[in-house]
């Protein structure tokens, strides 16, 4: 490899890092006027140490399904994370499985809160596993082109028709994301599975600081603490 070739490799490696340390940084986006009247734009609104605990996270825990099922044939266990958070989907052929599934994941470093929507039957064919890639990509196009919606900060899985959605966002972000989602053909039910915040604590602090001194926000639930009773189907008309 000769010293120039390798010098503009170093040079575009740094320029990427650069960019992806600029996106890491950004927080909410505040449009417009004062925060209470204006739509909130947000790319990913976890940290940048909280996506790569998300992402450790699922490695992780596809490790151990893999390791506790590597026997079963017929099981099927898919992790997806978010904030910690950990959804689990697919399936396993008793309900046995499906709470060593819970056990194990619990024990994953970083998990906060397992979801378990496993489901205990024969394994879902791959016309409707395929099917349900298709509904996902379905659905991520209709919430970036729902108006108010963070569409980047919202993980969407589909199982069985199934589709779950993950994210941080408000409550009246929430309800248009999940009605979104429920319009699209194909789709059985709508899972909410949100981190619900205020608008006032996605507010940039240098915003804050402009638009005068405002009462704090209340706590929102933490997934940690959630009841698992705050798992919100909404079933498709």
């Amino acid at each position: 490899m000769s010293t120039r070739f390798h010098t503009q490799r170093i040079a575009l490696i740094c320029a990427a890092l650069a960019g992806l340390t600029a996106l890491a940084g950004c927080g909410a986006l505040v449009v417009g006027g004062a925060a209470a009247t204006t739509a909130l734009v947000a790319t990913d609104r976890r940290t940048a140490g909280e996506q790569v605990e998300d992402q450790a996270i699922e490695l992780k825990a596809a490790a151990e399904m893999r390791r506790l099922f590597e026997n079963e044939q017929s099981a099927r266990v898919n992790a997806t994370s978010y904030a910690g958070m950990l959804l689990l989907t697919g399936d396993v052929p008793t309900e046995q499985a499906k709470q060593q599934a819970t056990d194990a994941a619990q024990k994953v470093e970083k998990v906060k809160r397992v979801v378990n929507q496993v489901r205990v039957g024969d394994a879902t064919p791959i016309s409707v596993r395929s099917n349900d890639t298709w509904l996902t990509s379905k659905v991520k196009t209709a919430l970036v082109n729902t108006r108010d919606v963070p569409s980047r900060t919202i993980n969407v899985t589909t199982e069985r028709g199934i589709v779950y959605l993950l994210g941080r966002v408000t409550d009246a972000e929430g309800q248009r994301a999940a009605t979104a989602a429920a319009s699209v053909k194909g789709v059985n039910k709508v899972v909410k599975l949100f981190d619900i915040v205020t608008a006032e604590s996605l507010i940039d602090p240098l915003e804050k600081s402009n638009t005068g001194p405002t009462a704090a926000p209340a706590p929102a639930p933490s997934p940690a603490t959630a009841p698992e009773s705050e798992v919100q189907a909404l079933p498709v008309q």
